[in-house]
C-alpha cells in the first residue's frame, strides 16, 4: 500500500526556501524553530510538479478494472426499467426495490471474498413527502460497503453512485427510466472499486463505498447518509460523489474529449458560518477549502501516466446551480469533491424515451462509453488508495498573528498543530506558493515538531501543512486558521 507514486511537491524540480543546513536545523529543533529570510527568488518557486515511483501494487489494481464487468453492470440496471424513487419496492424484476437487492447481493459477494475485511449494510429510512418531488412517504434504502482501517479506522474515505434514475417528470415511478449514464455509470464505478479494493490489503484508513437513493428528488440517501456520519463522530476526510460519469462524447457534434474527467470542488465552504466567511475573506482564504484541498491532492495522486485520465479541476461546487451528493457531505462541513464527464448531452438526462423531431431522447446505454468509466474508476482508485494509505490531514492547524514582543506587527509567521495520531508519522512539510498559483508550488520539511516559526512574511504567500510518514507517504494539505 506504499504510496511511492504521491511525492507531492517533491522531486528534482522542488525549490524550498531554505538550504539543506538550515532545514537539518528545523527537523532537530524539539518545539519551535526560527528560519533565516527567504531570498525573493525563492519566495517565487514555480510549479514543483510531482515525480517518484508508481506503486506496483496500485498499478496492479488499476489494470484488474474490467470495462466489460461495468458494461455489464450498467446493462443489469437498465434492465430494471426504472429505478425512481418510488417505483415498485416488491416486485422482483422491475424497479428501485429490486434494483436495490441485486445492488447488495453484488455487494455482499464482494464482500464475501474480502477475509472478513469488507462488510455490507442496508441504511434505511422514510423520507417524507416534498411538494413537487416526493408525492408520499417513502422507504429510501442505501447500499453502504465499509473496509475497515487498520491503524487509523477513525477515518473515513467515502465513494457514491446514486441508483435512482427519472424522466422528464421527477415524480413519475411508472415510465422506463434506464439512467444508463445518469447515474448507473457510478454505480457501476462504485461496484468495481468494491470488488477490486474488497481483495486489496486492508489500509491504515477506513473506505466506505455505497449506493444512495432518493438523489434525483432532493439528494435524500446522501442527505441521510452524511447525517448518520456526522452523528456518529465519522471523521470523513474526503468524499466523492460519481455522477454522470458515463462517456467523454457528449454525442452532440462537438469533438469527444475521452480522456478527461471533471472534478468540481467548492471554494466558500457549504457549511461556513459568516464569521468563517468574514475571516476567510480577510485572509484571502477564498480557494483554500477542504474541498479545494483534496481536489488539489487528487490532482497529484493520479496522474495520466496512471490512470489514463486527465482531472480537470474546476473552481465551483458543482455545475452552474444544480448539485449531487457531495453538497450533503459538504452539508456537514466534510471535504467533497464531484466527478462528472467533461461535457452533459441534456437529450440523454431526465428525458422520457422517445423519438421527437428525429432526435432520440433518453439516457440510453448506447451513449455510454465503458472504457472511459473504467478510466474514471481508476482515477477514484487511485486518490482512494493514496488517501487511505497515507496519514490524515493535521488538525487544528493554525497561524498565529500576535506578534511574540510587544509591537505593532511581524514577518514572522508562526504555524501550531496537533500531533498525528498515527504512529508512523515521522515529520511534517509546509507547503507555499504565491496568492496567484492555483497548487502548492514549494515544500519545507520542518520535522516531526508541532509548531515552527519562519521568517516569511504571511502577507505574501500561502501556507499549507501536511503530515509524512515513514514510507513517504504524504497527507492531503491542511489550510491554517488565522489566530491572534
Amino acid at each position: 500500500m506504499e504510496n511511492n507514486h504521491v511525492s507531492g511537491l517533491q522531486g528534482p524540480t522542488r525549490r524550498t526556501f531554505l538550504s539543506a543546513s538550515a532545514v537539518t536545523a528545523v527537523a532537530a529543533a524539539p518545539v519551535v524553530s526560527v528560519i533565516a529570510p527567504a531570498s525573493a527568488a525563492s519566495a517565487k518557486a514555480g510549479s514543483a510538479g510531482t515525480s517518484g515511483k508508481l506503486d506496483p501494487a496500485l498499478q496492479a489494481l488499476i489494470s484488474q478494472i474490467d470495462p466489460s464487468q461495468i458494461q455489464a453492470t450498467i446493462q443489469t440496471l437498465v434492465g430494471f426499467g426504472t429505478r425512481q424513487t418510488q417505483s415498485s419496492q416488491t416486485d422482483p424484476a422491475r424497479g428501485i426495490g429490486a434494483a436495490t437487492a441485486w445492488v447488495t447481493q453484488q455487494m455482499q459477494g464482494f464482500a464475501n471474498d474480502s477475509n472478513g475485511n469488507m462488510t455490507v449494510q442496508q441504511q434505511t429510512f422514510v423520507q417524507q413527502p416534498v411538494t413537487g418531488r416526493l408525492t408520499a412517504p417513502t422507504t429510501i434504502t442505501n447500499v453502504i460497503a465499509t473496509i475497515q482501517g487498520t491503524a487509523s479506522p477513525q477515518r473515513f474515505y467515502v465513494v457514491t453512485g446514486h441508483l435512482d434514475s427519472r424522466v422528464t417528470d421527477v415524480t413519475d415511478s411508472v415510465s422506463d427510466a434506464p439512467g444508463a449514464d445518469d447515474d448507473g455509470s457510478g454505480v457501476a464505478c462504485v461496484l468495481e472499486l468494491a470488488r477490486l479494493f474488497a481483495q486489496a490489503p486492508q489500509f491504515p484508513g477506513t473506505i466506505v463505498l455505497a449506493t444512495v437513493s432518493g438523489e434525483e428528488q432532493g439528494l435524500f440517501g446522501s442527505t441521510f447518509m452524511a447525517q448518520q456520519m456526522a452523528a456518529a463522530g465519522n471523521d470523513v476526510q474526503g468524499m466523492f460523489s460519481n455522477d454522470i460519469i458515463g462517456t467523454g462524447d457528449a454525442h452532440d457534434g462537438t469533438p469527444p474529449d475521452p480522456f478527461t474527467v471533471r472534478l468540481f470542488l467548492e471554494g466558500i465552504p457549504t457549511n461556513a458560518t459568516s464569521s468563517q466567511i468574514s475571516l476567510m475573506r480577510a485572509v484571502g482564504g477564498e480557494n483554500d477549502g477542504l474541498s479545494r484541498q483534496l481536489g488539489r491532492y487528487v490532482n497529484s495522486v493520479a496522474p495520466f501516466s496512471l490512470t489514463g485520465m486527465n482531472i480537470r479541476l474546476i473552481w465551483r461546487r458543482d455545475r452552474y446551480l444544480r448539485a449531487s451528493d457531495h453538497v450533503s457531505f459538504q452539508g456537514q462541513g466534510y471535504p467533497a469533491a464531484r466527478f462528472t464527464e467533461p461535457r452533459e448531452n441534456f437529450n440523454h438526462e431526465h428525458q422520457n424515451t422517445q423519438v421527437v423531431n428525429g432526435v432520440q431522447l433518453g439516457d440510453l446505454i448506447q451513449y455510454v462509453d465503458f472504457d472511459y468509466i473504467a478510466r474514471v474508476t481508476a482515477v477514484n482508485a487511485a486518490a482512494l488508495w493514496a488517501l487511505a494509505a497515507s496519514p490524515g490531514t493535521p488538525k487544528n492547524v493554525q497561524i498565529h498573528t500576535t506578534p511574540p514582543v510587544s509591537f505593532a506587527g511581524t514577518n514572522l509567521t508562526t504555524l501550531t498543530w496537533n500531533a498525528n495520531p498515527e504512529s508512523n508519522v515521522t515529520g511534517y512539510e509546509v507547503v507555499m506558493r504565491e496568492t496567484t498559483d492555483k497548487d502548492w508550488t514549494s515544500a519545507l520539511p520542518v520535522g516531526n515538531v508541532t509548531t515552527v516559526t519562519l521568517d516569511i512574511s504571511k502577507d505574501n504567500v500561502q501556507f499549507g501543512l501536511r503530515a509524512v510518514d515513514r514510507k513517504g507517504n504524504r497527507s492531503p494539505v491542511a489550510f491554517p486558521q488565522a489566530t491572534a
